[in-house]
C-alpha cells in the first residue's frame, strides 16, 4: 500500500487572505505543516495541492513538492481528487489529507491514522482523528467541530454544536474533530461523485456527506491536539506553543 500525504492549500480566504504563507517564527505556515508531516513514519510521498503560484513558489523554495490543481475545485475533497488523478495513484493506495492550516500537527497522529488501515485491512475506506476537549471554551465554539462515535470507534455524527448533550450533567468527555483524513484512492473518487448532502449543507461539514450516503468513517483518538489557524490572532498562539515545544 503506497501512502501519499496531501496538504490542500489555497491563497484566498475571507477571514485570512494568504493564510498558508503567513509567517510563524520566520517560516511560512505551510512549511511548518510540511516539515512536521515529513517526520511521520510510513509515508511514501508528501505534496502540497494548490492552485496558486505564490504557494507553489514558496513550497518549492523550501524543497517541498507541489501538485497544481484546478482553481474551480468546489471543495477540499475535489482538490484532493484532482491531485491524486494527476499523480496516478492506484485504487488501493492510501491518501492522507492534512489541512494546510495545522502547523502544530504531531507526526504520531499521522502514524496513528495510517496504522488503522494496516490493522484493519478492507474493513473501511475512510478514517479520521478526534481529540478529547480540554479547553472548556471550545465546547460551545462552532469553529471547533464536535464528534460522537460508537463502541467500535465508527463515527456517528459531526456537529458544530456540543454533542452529546448531557441532559442532567456536564461531567462527561466531549471530543472534537481534528482535520486529518485518510482514505483509499478509490473512495476519494467515489466520494467526489456524490451529490451534496443535506446535513453537509446545513452544518457546512463535508465529512457528513460520507455518513449520509452510508459510508463508514473509522475514528482514532489522538493524544495530541492539532489546533487550526483561522485568524491572524491564531498565529501568535502557534508561536507560543512552538516556543514551549
Amino acid at each position: 500500500m503506497n501512502v501519499t500525504l496531501l496538504i490542500p492549500a489555497r491563497y484566498g480566504s475571507s477571514r485570512f487572505p494568504g493564510k498558508p504563507l503567513a509567517p510563524i517564527n520566520g517560516k511560512p505556515m505551510i512549511q511548518h505543516v510540511y516539515e512536521r508531516a515529513s517526520l511521520a513514519k510510513g509515508l511514501d510521498n508528501i505534496y502540497v495541492a494548490t492552485d496558486d503560484v505564490r504557494i507553489k513558489d514558496a513550497v518549492e523554495g523550501f524543497g517541498g513538492k507541489v501538485v497544481m490543481t484546478s482553481a474551480d475545485a468546489a471543495s477540499g475533497t475535489d482538490r484532493i481528487n484532482d491531485a491524486i488523478s494527476q499523480l496516478g495513484l492506484a485504487d488501493d493506495d492510501l491518501v492522507i489529507n492534512l489541512q494546510g492550516d495545522q502547523p502544530l500537527i504531531d507526526p504520531i497522529s499521522i502514524e496513528q491514522i495510517i496504522s488503522l488501515f494496516e490493522r484493519h485491512p478492507g474493513e473501511f475506506e475512510m478514517a479520521t482523528l478526534g481529540f478529547e476537549i480540554v479547553d472548556k471554551k471550545e465546547l460551545d465554539d462552532p469553529m471547533h467541530v464536535k464528534m460522537v462515535f460508537d463502541n467500535d470507534f465508527n463515527a456517528l455524527y459531526f456537529s458544530r454544536a456540543r454533542i452529546p448533550f448531557g441532559r442532567d450533567t456536564n461531567d462527561y468527555p466531549v471530543y472534537k474533530h481534528l482535520g486529518v483524513y485518510a482514505y483509499t484512492r478509490r473512495f476519494v473518487n467515489a466520494f467526489a461523485q456524490l451529490p451534496l448532502g443535506k446535513l453537509e449543507d446545513l452544518e457546512k461539514l463535508e465529512q457528513l456527506r460520507a455518513l449520509e450516503y452510508g459510508h463508514k468513517i473509522k475514528v482514532a483518538i489522538s493524544a495530541f491536539d492539532s489546533p487550526e489557524v483561522d485568524t491572524p490572532e491564531d498565529i501568535r498562539k502557534c508561536e507560543l506553543r512552538l516556543a514551549v515545544d
